[in-house]
């Protein structure tokens, strides 16, 4: 009998805590203090002063974004992807604004979604949603913290003001 073997392929998991640095660095945003929060299904960034426009006939968005750690407080222009209702942390459905950027933990980088909304009294400026972390061979420790470290170039990047366009 013949049998047909696959070779094994290894994936590393990735291990997170509840609270992690992350970035967004196509935003200009890195180190970011986020909560990794399963029971979300989509990721949320932080935004007042939210404007749509148009730019060549494709709809952008300008935000201003603040963080109260030591973070970068920017302007931010990019495109639209999605506008599409979503339930805030009340479970009321509100239309939201939605962005698709590059998103990087640890040593890794993908793209993901995030929605922007105004989350000045929320004690997390960004959640990362489980739509951003599945089939990425992350697993999400809910005793940890800050299980990761920042790439050596988002260290140096922190605490820049500027303006930026991804």
């Amino acid at each position: 009998m013949n049998t047909f073997h696959l070779p094994e392929r290894k994936i590393h998991m990735l291990t997170i805590g509840w609270e992690e640095r992350v970035s967004l660095p196509l935003l200009g945003l890195t180190g970011l203090k986020a909560k990794i929060d399963t029971g979300a299904r989509t990721s949320a960034l932080h935004a007042t002063d939210i404007v749509p426009f148009d730019r060549d006939g494709i709809p952008w968005v300008r935000f201003h974004s603040r963080f109260d750690d030591d973070t970068r407080d920017i302007d931010v222009e990019c495109p639209i992807h999605d506008q599409r209702n979503i339930k805030n942390t009340s479970g009321v459905p509100e239309m939201r604004y939605i962005i698709r950027t590059r998103f990087a933990i640890a040593r890794r980088a993908w793209r993901i979604d995030l929605s922007l909304t105004e989350r000045t009294d929320m004690t997390f400026r960004m959640i990362v949603g489980r739509t951003a972390l599945r089939n990425r061979s992350v697993l999400v420790d809910p005793g940890g913290r800050n299980l990761t470290e920042l790439p050596k170039t988002d260290l140096a990047e922190r605490g820049h003001h500027e303006r930026t366009s991804p």
